[in-house]
């Protein structure tokens, strides 16, 4: 751990609107509310000791167990220290983030494809519309509780020479794989199975 490293730390728990501070695998991780996004970042990217001037990701977290269900979570460098910095808040359902649009241009489309994967809101988004997915797609492909097999199936029909949508029709239903089924092909042999007579060969 580097003493650059710990001497941020220290910077960054003096913020009045960080929740906790800590080093991870030689990055600071910090918690902050949803609502205090804007201010913290703020903060961290024009600060009098550092400057965390590049956003490098957005990404979503789905704990469906938990209550707040999503975390979003922000990763940034200061290039003068070169030390990286992760931010976390946590939203549920029906509640917002603040889109950091005005303070990052970049984090655009990062919030839109959490948008798209997750259905997590940014709000003051500029455009936040789908990304990745089409535009009458329905759900979130990305929470634990959407569908392995998804729910519509597109393929171009040359019959009406244009592109369909269906419900994902499955020849078969997904099998649990196990070496020891006959559906699998070759039955392997366990090492205890071998006889005696095989080893004194």
């Amino acid at each position: 751990m580097s003493a650059n490293l710990e001497a941020a730390l220290e910077v960054i728990k003096q913020l009045s609107k960080v929740q906790s501070c800590k080093i991870v695998f030689d990055l600071l991780e910090v918690e902050v509310d949803k609502d205090n996004i804007l201010d913290v970042l703020s903060e961290l990217k024009d600060g009098d000791h550092y400057q965390f001037r590049q956003l490098t990701d957005i990404a979503g977290v789905d704990y469906p167990n938990k209550f707040p269900r999503f975390e979003v979570v922000y990763h940034f460098l200061d290039f003068k220290q070169n030390i990286r910095l992760r931010i976390k808040t946590k939203v549920s359902e029906e509640e917002s983030v603040p889109s950091i649009t005005a303070i990052y241009p970049c984090a655009n489309w990062y919030e839109r494809e959490a948008f798209d994967m997750y259905g997590i809101n940014f709000t003051d988004h500029p455009d936040l519309r789908r990304l990745l997915t089409d535009y009458n797609f329905e759900g979130h492909p990305l929470r634990k509780d959407f569908p392995l097999t998804g729910t519509v199936e597109v393929r171009y029909s040359d019959i009406e020479k244009k592109v369909i949508y269906e419900p994902v029709n499955l020849q078969q239903d997904f099998r649990n794989f196990d070496v020891q089924s006959p559906w699998e092909g070759t039955k392997y042999e366990k090492p205890n199975e071998i006889s005696e007579g095989d080893n004194e060969q």
